[in-house]
């Protein structure tokens, strides 16, 4: 499993509905793509559940590191983005663990995501523990864990069923507009070493 997620942070008084509008009428294209698990297309808007800015944020979770550069380098999707906002830094991490919830049949709401350093290897598996936990709160879509071995930082990422994340440690919540899961039972489940 490979993570990866790019911000396009937008002018504190963008018209959101754009991006609604764009979401409505493209966000189906990934809904069969080969090798994505997952692909989650959020938003946070300035003032809403604690947000100090307006940024479209899709993270994406793939089965196949080989369909993830057709996507973003082969003319298999992301071109789209790169012609509409510019070529974004895209995040990315290494996955370590990834879990179905008990509201996996739902479709998701919202999503909260939780960047930490990694202070030292043993931290790696508390955070898989932790997330583990997690993953069994009611409201919990799916819940994934994913490591960036140069910047050395860690990333939670919780999709859930309610309006709201639940999610005290988040660092970011996100509104999620549409939820392209082709591949999601392929996803692993548990650790992924």
């Amino acid at each position: 499993m490979y993570a990866k997620q790019y911000e396009i942070t937008l002018p504190a008084d963008y018209d959101m509905t754009i991006i609604r509008k764009r979401v409505a009428d493209r966000g189906h294209l990934l809904d069969d793509r080969a090798g994505l698990g997952l692909k989650a297309y959020l938003i946070r808007e300035r003032g809403i559940d604690g947000s100090p800015v307006n940024q479209y944020a899709p993270f994406y979770l793939w089965n196949d590191t080989g369909a993830m550069a057709r996507f973003v380098f082969g003319g298999g999707g992301f071109q789209g983005i790169v012609s509409d906002f510019g070529r974004p830094a895209v995040l990315h991490w290494t996955g370590v663990a990834c879990h179905a919830g008990p509201a996996r049949t739902a479709p998701p709401r919202a999503a909260s995501r939780r960047l930490t350093p990694v202070p030292d290897l043993d931290s790696i598996e508390r955070e898989a523990e932790r997330l583990r936990e997690l993953s069994r709160q009611d409201g919990v879509h799916t819940a994934a864990l994913a490591v960036d071995p140069h910047h050395w930082q860690i990333v939670r990422f919780v999709l859930w069923a309610e309006t709201s994340a639940q999610d005290a440690d988040a660092t970011e919540r996100y509104e999620v507009l549409h939820l392209s899961a082709p591949a999601l039972d392929g996803l692993p489940e548990g650790r992924t070493w």
